[in-house]
Formats: C-alpha cells, structure tokens, sequence
C-alpha cells in the first residue's frame, strides 16, 4: 500500500508536464512518455507501471474521471482519442487512433502515411487483458471487451465484445434488465 503513496507523489512531481493531471491520482512508474503535454488524466486515475503512452502531430489523449489503467498499456494518438470515466483497461492492451498505410511495396511499414482515425471508449467500459483497439473505433457506454479481442469499429452502449475481429455476442436488454445473446 505504501507503493501508492509513491505513485501519487510521482503523479503530483509529473503534473506540469502533461496537459492536466487531476488530483488525486497516482501514476505507476511509466516506461515511456511522448507528447504529455496534449495528455490529460481527470480525477482520482490509477495508473499501473509501464505505461506508454505517446501523441504526436497534435493528437491527443483525455482520459476522464475514475480510470484504471492496468500494467503494460500502450496508447498513442495522432488525432483525438478518449477514454470515458469509470473504464477499466487490464494489463498489456494496445489503444490508438493510428494506421500504418502498406501500399507501397518494398517500402518500410514505418515510412509510410499514417491514416488517423479517432477513437472513444465509453464510459464505464471494461476492456479485457490484452485486447487491441484500433484505429476509428467508438465503443458505447459500459462495453465489454474479451480477453485478446482485437476490435474495430462502433459498437452500441451495454454490449460484450468478443473474438479476431471482434464481434458482439452479448447486448443487455433495458426493458427485461438481462443480458441477451447475440447471433451474428
């Protein structure tokens, strides 16, 4: 427990240099740190060690209120990419608003254009251990991402998603208050 004390005091000696940091949080011991100053982190964000995190070309990073981050995160942007409150990322997830173009034979992936595509986690959404979420996607409130889904594309609110793609096999059901499945 002590360890958190630590987090947030490095948190608090972080803070300048992001675009907000909201207090109180705590920030676990983070591997790498690109752009900051277009990243900001609302309240009470727990951040897990090994975080890394990067914007470039002007893209930007709002995590909002009552984040968790698990270990081994990597999120990087280039154009607008948000994290609603009260989600939960587990350990070793990829989050970006980037593409890498391949058009271009014998040409390195990394010398190409990149496409930017924005990305948004809803609120309250639980993103399982080691699940990719790509380029464009906008997940609604309260998804659910499986363990090592790799999602793309809009996704309604109260929905479970699953499977290489990812595809919604559970969708909850206001009117009975139960979650039904899906057939796809």
């Amino acid at each position: 427990m002590i360890y958190k004390l630590f987090w947030g005091l490095r948190a608090f000696l972080y803070s300048p240099f992001f675009g907000k940091m909201g207090m109180p949080s705590y920030l676990g011991k983070p591997i790498f740190l690109k752009g900051i100053k277009n990243v900001f982190i609302g309240k009470k964000v727990r951040i897990f060690p090994h975080l890394r995190i990067e914007t470039q070309d002007g893209g930007s990073v709002v995590i909002q209120d009552d984040v968790v981050i698990s270990q081994n995160v990597h999120i990087t942007s280039a154009g607008k990419l948000e994290i609603g409150k009260s989600s939960l990322i587990l350990a070793n997830v990829f989050i970006t608003n980037i593409d890498h173009e391949y058009f271009e034979i014998g040409k390195h992936v990394v010398n190409q254009k990149i496409t930017v595509k924005n990305t948004t986690i809803g609120e309250n959404c639980f993103i399982g251990m080691g699940a990719a979420i790509m380029a464009g996607t906008n997940l609604g409130k309260q998804c659910i991402v499986g363990a090592n889904a790799v999602v793309r594309g809009n996704f309604p609110d109260y929905c479970v998603i699953v499977g290489v793609p990812a595809k919604i096999v559970k969708k909850y059901n206001l009117e009975t208050q139960t979650w039904e499945k899906v057939n796809y």
